[in-house]
């Protein structure tokens, strides 16, 4: 005789693994506008996340454009980043993306200034890219990819999605669409840093940075759409998407 309640059916995660991916993909920034499509704004950290990206990585290079002195670069990349930690300090926002992007900084200043290099500010980009890709092209090869995890909360189907081969077949792709994206900045700029040519791998580092990674979720997302709506049990059918 079952001694589970009558109430007690709650979906259970079949492994720790299972959990786990829940609970990160639950946590994610990405969500769906009013006509259903992607918030590629509220994905690439909102306005103020956008500027915490771009404008330290955009004063280095303007800076060493113009006066080709590696030091002030330096000092005006990490002084931005440090006044945008001020500043959510000051609000009393969260630091999160604060703090990553400070160390970040701090740490491509520190490996150019100590190498003499300029070019050597943006080598670590290109360690996290790769990195990005190894943990991309993993997901898939375990029937996790990363955008179902992203993109399946997002559109409330959580990982149901696991068990319909169309649905799992759609997320590899969309997964892959982003792996080319980041493929691709490597591809074009690393030739770039290699051949010294720093104002070029600047501005690529740039365009090919929030704009071309937005584009490419985009992408993603048209292509991972589900062909009939995903209905939530208990909920009424949604046709935005």
């Amino acid at each position: 005789m079952s001694q589970h309640s009558p109430e007690d059916n709650t979906p259970k995660p079949r492994d720790g693994f299972t959990g786990l991916a829940q609970q990160m993909a639950a946590k994610n920034t990405l969500a769906r506008k009013d006509d259903g499509e992607i918030d590629l704004l509220a994905a690439a950290g909102g306005l103020r996340g956008i500027a915490e990206s771009v404008l330290p990585g955009l004063i280095f290079l303007v800076v060493f454009t113009i006066t080709r002195d590696l030091n002030a670069a330096l000092i005006g990349s990490v002084a931005m980043a440090v006044v945008f930690l001020v500043v959510r300090l000051a609000q009393r926002t969260p630091l999160t993306q604060a703090l990553a992007g400070i160390a970040g900084v701090a740490l491509s200043a520190f490996i150019a200034m100590r190498t003499g290099k300029a070019e050597n500010y943006y080598a670590i980009g290109f360690y996290t890219n790769a990195a990005y890709i190894a943990a991309m092209v993993l997901s898939i090869a375990l029937r996790w990819p990363v955008l179902g995890l992203l993109f399946g909360y997002a559109r409330n189907e959580g990982v149901r999605w696991r068990e319909q081969p169309a649905r799992l077949r759609a997320y590899r792709v969309a997964t892959w669409i982003l792996i080319s994206v980041m493929a691709a900045r490597l591809a074009v700029q690393l030739p770039l840093y290699f051949a010294g040519m720093v104002d070029a791998l600047g501005a690529m580092r740039l365009l090919m940075g929030v704009p071309l990674y937005a584009f490419g979720l985009w992408i993603a997302w048209l292509v991972s759409r589900p062909v009939t709506p995903v209905v939530p049990a208990g909920a009424k059918p949604d046709t935005t998407d």
